[in-house]
C-alpha cells in the first residue's frame, strides 16, 4: 500500500502545484488503486470497536443530519459516565430509507488512513484531516456547499458523481466578513469517480455530491489553510521585541501624536514583510507543527539500545538543514544542533520512514547505543517514538 500511496502523492506534485494548486479543480483517472487501504470490514471493525458519537459518525438524508438516537443507544456507567454505541439495526435503516454515512478524522482511527495523510502532509506541508463518506444510494448528502479548506478526494470504491460550480467569492473563510453567494445556473463541470480516481477541490469551490449506482465510498483529504491572515498574527508576534509594537495604542492623543505612532508602526511592519518572510513563516509553520504525538511504552525512560526496535518520528513535517559542521533538526516545536555523522539517520526520519535501530545504525555508522541515544532525545521532547517491529 505504501507504493500506491506514494504513487496517488506524486501526482499531486510538478505541474499540478504550480497549475491547479488553489486555482482549479483537477480530477485524475486510475491515479492509484487504493482499494485495500480502507475496506467495508474495517468500517465495521471501527464502529463496533470505537465509541464513535455525533457529530464524529453522523448520517444525512435529505440534506437533514439525522438524529443520533435514531441509530446510537446510549447508556449510563456505574461511575455515571455517558456512552454510546452504534446499534447496528438502526444504522442499518437509516441507510436503508437513503441515507449517506459520514465518519470524520478516520485518519485518527485507521494506520493505512493515517500513513495517506502523512503523506499528503509531507508534501503539502499543512495539517491533513481524512474524513470517509460511505453511499449506497443517488442522493446528495449536503446539497450544493464549500469548504473552508482544500481537498483531496480518493475514490476507494464504487462512483460518485461530482458537480463542480466554481467559487462566488475568492478564497472564503469559515469566519469572513462576507458570505459566499450561492451559485446560479449549472455546474461549470461534472466530475464521474471511479475506483482509482482522484480529485482535487480548491477552497471555496461549490459542489454537491451524490453516488452514482450501488454503494460507493471514498476518502476526502482536508488540507488546513495558512493564509495572509495567519501570517500576519505570526509576524505581529515575532515584532514584539519592537517598543512600537509594545507601546499602548495613543487613541486618546492628539492627531500629530496619532499619525507619528502610525508612520512607525507602517514602517516596522514593511520592513519585517521583506521577500524571505513567507519562507520564514513556512519554516515556523514546520517547526512548531507537533504532529501525532504517541508513546512509546513500555519504554518511559532511555530507550534501550535493541536493534530490532523501530524508530519513527511523529511529525511529518519536521525539517532537516545543515553543514558539514553541524546538522540541525526541528520539529515537533524544539531544534536540535547534532554531529553531522546522525545526517543518515535524520534523513530517513525526515523521509517518513520506521526502521530499526539496527539498520539505522548500519546506514550512519553509528553504533546503536548511539542512534538509542539520539532516540531517547527525540523521544523526550515528543518529537519521535519507538516501537516492537510490527
Amino acid at each position: 500500500m505504501t507504493t500506491a500511496i506514494n504513487a496517488a502523492v506524486r501526482s499531486l506534485g510538478g505541474d499540478f502545484l504550480a497549475g491547479a494548486f488553489g486555482r482549479s479543480y483537477q480530477h485524475w483517472s486510475q491515479a492509484a488503486d487504493l482499494s485495500g487501504l480502507f475496506t467495508w470490514d474495517d468500517m465495521n471493525d471501527l464502529v463496533a470497536r470505537h465509541c464513535l458519537d455525533a457529530p464524529r459518525l453522523r448520517l444525512f438524508n435529505d440534506g437533514e443530519q439525522v438524529p443520533p438516537y435514531e441509530y446510537l443507544h446510549t447508556s449510563v456507567t456505574k461511575r455515571s459516565e455517558v456512552r454510546h454505541r452504534v446499534e447496528p439495526s438502526g444504522l442499518h435503516r437509516q441507510i436503508s430509507a437513503g441515507a449517506p454515512l459520514v465518519l470524520d478524522a478516520v485518519d485518527k482511527l485507521h494506520p493505512g488512513v493515517q500513513a495517506l495523510a502523512e503523506a499528503l502532509e509531507r508534501h503539502f506541508r499543512t495539517d491533513v484531516q481524512a474524513n470517509l463518506y460511505a453511499s449506497w444510494h443517488p442522493t446528495e448528502a449536503f446539497g450544493i456547499h464549500w469548504d473552508d479548506h482544500d481537498t483531496v478526494v480518493f475514490q476507494l470504491e464504487g462512483a460518485k458523481r461530482w458537480n463542480l460550480y466554481g467559487t462566488t467569492r475568492t478564497d472564503p473563510l469559515r469566519l469572513d466578513v462576507e458570505a459566499p453567494a450561492k451559485p446560479e445556473g449549472p455546474p461549470l463541470a461534472e466530475v464521474i469517480l471511479q475506483a482509482g480516481d482522484m480529485l482535487y477541490v480548491p477552497r471555496g469551490w461549490w459542489h454537491a455530491v451524490a453516488a452514482t449506482q450501488g454503494r460507493s465510498l471514498h476518502l476526502t483529504c482536508g488540507l488546513t489553510p495558512a493564509t495572509g491572515h495567519h501570517l500576519l498574527v505570526w509576524l505581529a508576534g515575532q515584532l514584539l521585541h519592537s517598543p512600537t509594537l509594545r507601546a499602548n495604542v495613543p487613541t486618546v492623543a492628539g492627531p500629530a501624536e496619532r499619525t507619528a505612532y502610525a508612520e512607525q508602526l507602517r514602517k516596522e511592519v514593511s520592513e519585517a514583510l521583506h521577500p524571505h518572510v513567507v519562507s520564514e513563516f513556512a519554516a515556523s509553520l514546520d517547526a512548531r507543527d507537533p504532529g501525532r504525538p504517541a508513546p512509546s511504552l513500555p519504554y518511559i525512560g532511555d530507550v534501550p539500545a535493541h536493534p530490532g526496535l523501530v524508530l519513527a518520528l511523529t511529525t511529518a513535517r519536521a525539517a532537516l538543514e545543515g553543514s558539514d559542521e553541524a546538522v540541525v533538526l526541528r520539529a515537533a516545536g524544539h531544534e536540535w544542533e547534532l554531529h553531522p555523522s546522525v545526517r543518515p539517520v535524520l534523513e530517513a526520519l525526515v523521509s517518513g520512514a520506521r526502521l530499526p535501530l539496527g539498520e539505522l545504525a548500519e546506514r550512519s555508522g553509528l553504533t546503536v547505543e548511539q542512534v538509542a541515544a539520539l532516540a531517547t532525545e527525540l523521544v523526550s521532547k515528543d518529537a519521535a517514538a519507538v516501537s516492537q517491529p510490527r
